[in-house]
């Protein structure tokens, strides 16, 4: 038993394979600090302070600089991008939704929207938004928005209510422990990041690292509960640059200073291959590629540059790595982006410089100075003005003092700061208190455009935070979530999608749009719903979905009023039949009047005929010859007649007959287009 309690309590000896893990990992990490360090670092001190507004020595734009004063111009333009972005995300209540398309799991259909208020009240509890805040403002000010993704084991105590046993009727009142599994997001500082600077993206890179200082304490808890291995951990604190801000004075007790690693690694360092079995080399030992060949995804801590307290492969079940980021703006080809410090920093100089010679010039121009004959003034004397004091001078005062000034303030200094601002909010694409935006007009249309360029600029930002940040992580969350507590989160492919589309700017600008819309519309039009639907939407009104719901089943169709729309149409078409009906039977009746006056006329001339041919027997002489010569005679002018006769009937009928169905068939098309345009009306009533 003593040998055993006496094992227990040593420490951890770490193998060959650990310390060559080790030395693979911190290597490779101090290679990536020097590159991060030489590029960036600086900068990234310098930002800091201009957000701040702190000043430091090296911010001195020439050495005779006295003044210390940091304009507020960046920082305006920060918080104004980072709560513009913030408001997009955040404003309308859900921030992402999933796609109802997912398959059933064993027949069971699943709840999707059970799975996002689920996924919406655990990144409640887990303080999701405040860390998403500090993430988007620090990718403003450095230009990378940074997240690790943690899973750990938490406690609930809820209030609760137990019967006593053997007392009936009585219970005891109070909490209950409860376990949960939460998924975190932590906010990192680009000081505190490093990564392959050959890769652009997290997942291209060899591996990626997060060191910071963590209390003490948090380390030997982690070793209790077997998290860490136990190793002999001591202090560390001396180095002030990964603190998380810059102080004075940084405390340097009981801090430990960590290093987690997320990236590959030699299989044969983590699963100490070289102690237990040959090795198949694929390589030369003395070849680069040996080093990088059958690497594994790992996830390796170490603590104070030296001491191994995690080392294991990735134990997530989509093999990923729990870090995500994004560019503010995007700078190709490249992990790091471009944050709206870097955008402002020249403008930022500029405009100090400025403001801080203005200052200086005051100190020369309106502090009292005085110059003096110093052998005439008392020996050892000290010379000090302040109201009440006493000079003595060994004659005329004003003989020996005399005061002075080294010229004028030049009254454009501020002038000069003040379009260096224009300047500076036209780089980063932002609005200043009095509204005013780059060099447009303040009319309807010059303001319009400006509003639109600015809006377009917090999309780009907007489309890179949905894409590379937002989605990936509510997928790894959900990864998570699945894999640690599949009671409640069903293991199945989900597909988000983000809902965030405008800011509090571009909201106003499209309200504004919507209400030009009315004005021109008017109030009668179709569209009215849609519009005021609109209205409300982009509004902050705290019951506005109530009221979109509200229009919704306002603009649904009234049954009983479709229906009589339905039988008024049915009605409208019956007489619409009748009519055709009534003009059918019409034309018929023309038509066969018109055939009777044809017949008719066609009978006219044989009548006239037979009437001529009794005239022409009557009145004959009495002698043979005269009357055949004169009956030869009536007949031949008879036949003449009964041709012309003839001739003009047949003119008649067919100018009769063009006429009449020239008549019937326009009356019928008027009657046809008047039916028709009757219909129409009773349809659209």
């Amino acid at each position: 038993m003593a040998t055993d309690k006496l094992e227990q309590n040593e420490f951890y000896e770490p193998t060959d394979a650990d310390k060559e893990l080790t030395a693979f990992v911190v290597d490779h990490c101090e290679k990536w600090r020097d590159w991060r360090d030489t590029n960036y670092l600086p900068s990234y001190l310098e930002y800091e302070r201009i957000f701040r507004g702190q000043w430091a020595s090296e911010d001195k734009t020439r050495e005779s600089e006295r003044s210390r004063i940091v304009t507020p111009a960046t920082q305006q333009a920060v918080e104004t991008r980072h709560a513009e972005i913030m408001e997009a995300i955040f404003g309308q209540g859900d921030f992402f939704d999933i796609e109802d398309n997912i398959q059933d799991v064993n027949g069971n259909p699943i709840d999707v929207e059970m799975i996002k208020i689920q996924l919406m009240e655990d990144f409640k509890k887990d303080k999701i938004r405040k860390a998403i805040d500090q993430i988007e403002l620090m990718a403003e000010i450095y230009g990378t928005g940074i997240g690790e993704i943690v899973v750990m084991d938490e406690s609930e105590y809820v209030p609760s209510t137990q019967p006593i046993p053997n007392m009936q009727g009585q219970a005891a009142i109070g909490v209950m422990e409860k376990k949960r599994i939460a998924v975190k997001i932590m906010p990192i500082n680009p000081k505190n990041f490093l990564f392959d600077p050959n890769g652009t993206s997290v997942n291209d890179c060899l591996g990626v690292a997060i060191e910071k200082y963590v209390s003490i304490h948090k380390v030997v808890q982690g070793m209790e509960r077997g998290i860490y291995r136990k190793v002999d951990i001591g202090t560390a604190g001396e180095d002030s640059d990964l603190e998380p801000t810059q102080e004075i004075s940084q405390y340097k007790d009981q801090k430990v200073l960590l290093l987690t690693y997320y990236g590959l690694v030699p299989r044969e360092y983590l699963n100490n291959l070289k102690e237990n079995q040959d090795i198949v080399e694929l390589f030369p030992e003395n070849s680069v590629a040996d080093d990088y060949s059958d690497m594994v995804e790992a996830i390796v801590v170490i603590a104070n540059d030296g001491m191994l307290l995690k080392a294991e492969e990735n134990p997530y079940m989509m093999k990923d790595r729990p870090v995500v980021s994004y560019q503010d703006d995007t700078v190709p080809n490249r992990l790091l982006g471009r944050g709206t410090c870097e955008k402002a920093f020249n403008m930022q100089r500029a405009i100090d410089a400025q403001t801080r010679s203005h200052l200086d010039s005051l100190a020369l121009t309106t502090s009292p100075m005085i110059a003096m004959d110093a052998t005439r003034l008392p020996r050892g004397m000290k010379f000090e003005i302040k109201p009440g004091k006493a000079i003595l001078t060994n004659g005329a005062p004003s003989e020996i003092l005399y005061p002075f000034k080294f010229g004028q303030t030049d009254a454009n200094n501020l002038a000069t700061a003040k379009e260096f601002e224009r300047m500076l909010l036209q780089a980063t694409g932002t609005l200043d208190s009095n509204g005013m935006v780059s060099q447009s007009s303040r009319d309807g249309g010059g303001m319009s455009m400006a509003v639109a360029s600015i809006i377009k600029k917090y999309k780009r930002t907007l489309v890179n935070f949905q894409e590379d940040f937002l989605i990936p992580f509510i997928k790894k969350a959900a990864f998570r979530y699945m894999q640690f507590d599949p009671e409640r989160y069903p293991s199945v492919d989900m597909n988000f999608i983000p809902t965030a589309t405008l800011g509090i700017i571009a909201r106003e600008y499209e309200q504004q749009q919507f209400i030009g819309l009315l004005q021109t519309l008017g109030p009668n039009t179709p569209v009215l719903p849609v519009i005021l639907k609109g209205i409300i939407a982009n509004s902050s009104l705290t019951n506005r979905f109530e009221m979109m719901a509200a229009l919704d089943e306002m603009s649904k169709p009234n049954p009983e009023a479709q229906q009589m729309q339905q039988m008024q149409q049915q009605l409208a078409l019956q007489a619409a039949q009748a009519n055709i009906a009534v003009q059918t039977t019409q034309a018929e009746q023309n038509k066969a009047e018109a055939i009777k006056l044809s017949v008719e006329a066609q009978l006219l001339p044989q009548e006239v005929q037979a009437k001529n041919m009794s005239a022409m027997t009557k009145n004959l002489p009495n002698e043979d010859d005269q009357a055949s010569r004169e009956f030869d005679k009536r007949v031949k002018i008879a036949e003449l007649m009964l041709k012309e006769a003839d001739i003009k009937n047949k003119s008649k009928i067919v100018e009769l007959q063009m006429n009449n169905a020239k008549s019937n068939v326009v009356d019928m098309e008027n009657d046809f287009l008047q039916n028709l345009n009757q219909e129409l009306a009773n349809g659209n009533r």
